[in-house]
């Protein structure tokens, strides 16, 4: 449970805004990944005669970038780029490792959102050459991406490409993408140079959680009618109705029970959010965020391709565990003699199948601090005093903690993070 602590407290930190704390929680978290690639055969077999629970948690792939998405984002709310492009450095390793790993193209392999986080940080440091890469591969990602992530490329990526092409002077890739963006509008990146910009990052809703999803055997034809009575044969999560189960079955000694992971989305209500920046004057900007990552839709897709094997366990594990309470009954009924078989072996078959069953957990463990969606709002403003106000949609006035006042110079990039939990 060492990495989930480590994630959540990361998280937890940085919304806070303890960004320097965050960064140390999630440096453990991201050497206790590398140490996990290493686990121990004891424990193998503990979760094979129980459940997974008992197995450190590895986390998921997307899990494993996120940790260096968040670590970037602290280190770019403090003006720290040079490290911010460290992590940047680490996303782009871990999804090329990833890509040459996972050979299916329908499967998670690449990650939009962590590739365009990496080109926004790349041109806040001037480094136009490795933004305009990590742009163009976050385009890419995304494409690959939006059959199962229901999200495409956020439009101000598009401008992205545009500008930085032809700040490039690349040709070639500027007139591929006019073709590509007809209808986008972007501005010289000369033209940008002496102004500066907004990032706004809204992490919106909860992340999917989890749930049992109970699977119940029949061995027999009286078996298959007591499971039918009792719930059917798919069953949720029913915590009240565990210990019933367990003693039911027990008693019956011919169900086998098999639990599986399901999702529960906890969708957010929010569309977008618009920022507003209104200099000393009185001139104001305001530009409408875009959604730029599904986090819940990784969650699902990260389960759908670890399920079949997870079936198999699972099925293999409950098999097991049936098969060693039957030899239990059968030793104990021997051991205790002809006179007391008649009741030993009843008693030691509702204990051992009764905790075969009562044993049977899905692992439900995830990173529960992640938002379901990720927002971002960017704006280009000449240098000056502001002040600043972000409103979500269908929020008609703003809470003392959506606005801030602050001071850009030319060529600065400021990142806001903020939280919203519906």
């Amino acid at each position: 449970m060492r990495l989930l602590y480590e994630m959540d407290r990361g998280m937890v930190l940085q919304l806070a805004g303890q960004y320097q704390q965050s960064s140390a929680a999630l440096e453990r978290a991201e050497e206790e990944v590398e140490r996990l690639y290493t686990r121990s055969i004891r424990s193998e077999t503990a979760a094979f005669l129980s459940n997974d629970n008992v197995l450190p948690y590895e986390g998921d792939a997307y899990e494993h970038v996120m940790i260096n998405v968040i670590n970037a984002l602290n280190y770019a709310v403090q003006g720290q780029l040079q490290e911010a492009l460290v992590e940047a450095r680490r996303i782009d390793h871990r999804l090329n490792v990833l890509g040459d790993r996972v050979k299916d193209v329908n499967k998670y392999r690449n990650d939009g959102f962590a590739r365009y986080v990496s080109g926004i940080l790349y041109e806040a440091a001037g480094d136009l050459n490795n933004a305009f890469i990590a742009y163009r591969n976050a385009y890419e990602a995304y494409k690959s991406m939006q059959g199962w992530s229901r999200m495409s490329a956020p439009p101000s990526l598009r401008s992205d490409l545009l500008r930085t092409a032809e700040a490039l002077s690349l040709t070639t890739e500027l007139a591929e993408y006019r073709q590509a963006f007809p209808d986008v509008e972007w501005q010289l990146g000369s033209s940008q140079e002496q102004l500066a910009q907004v990032v706004m990052i809204s992490y919106n809703g909860r992340a999917p959680r989890k749930e049992d999803l109970f699977l119940d055997v029949p061995v027999s034809m009286d078996a298959a009618q007591l499971v039918l009575l009792n719930r059917g044969v798919f069953q949720s999560a029913y915590r009240r109705d565990r210990v019933a189960d367990s003693v039911l079955y027990g008693l019956n000694g011919e169900v086998v029970r098999v639990a599986l992971p399901r999702l529960v989305p906890q969708k957010t209500r929010v569309a977008s959010e618009s920022m507003t920046l209104t200099d000393s004057l009185g001139h104001s900007v305001t530009v409408r965020s875009e959604p730029a990552h599904n986090v819940t839709a990784l969650a699902e897709k990260s389960l759908s391709e670890r399920l079949p094997s997870m079936t198999v366990k699972a099925v293999a594990r409950a098999a097991t565990k049936f098969a060693m309470a039957e030899g239990v009954t059968i030793g104990a009924q021997h051991a205790a003699g002809q006179d007391a078989a008649l009741w030993v072996g009843p008693l030691v078959e509702l204990l051992a199948k009764g905790l075969a069953v009562a044993s049977e957990e899905s692992d439900k463990r995830s990173w529960q601090t992640l938002p379901d969606e990720i927002h971002v709002a960017r704006a280009w403003v000449p240098p000056g005093q502001y002040h600043v106000s972000i409103r979500p949609s269908g929020q008609e006035v703003t809470t003392a903690k959506d606005e801030q006042t602050m001071a850009l110079t030319e060529g600065q990039t400021v990142f806001i993070i903020r939280r919203v939990m519906q």
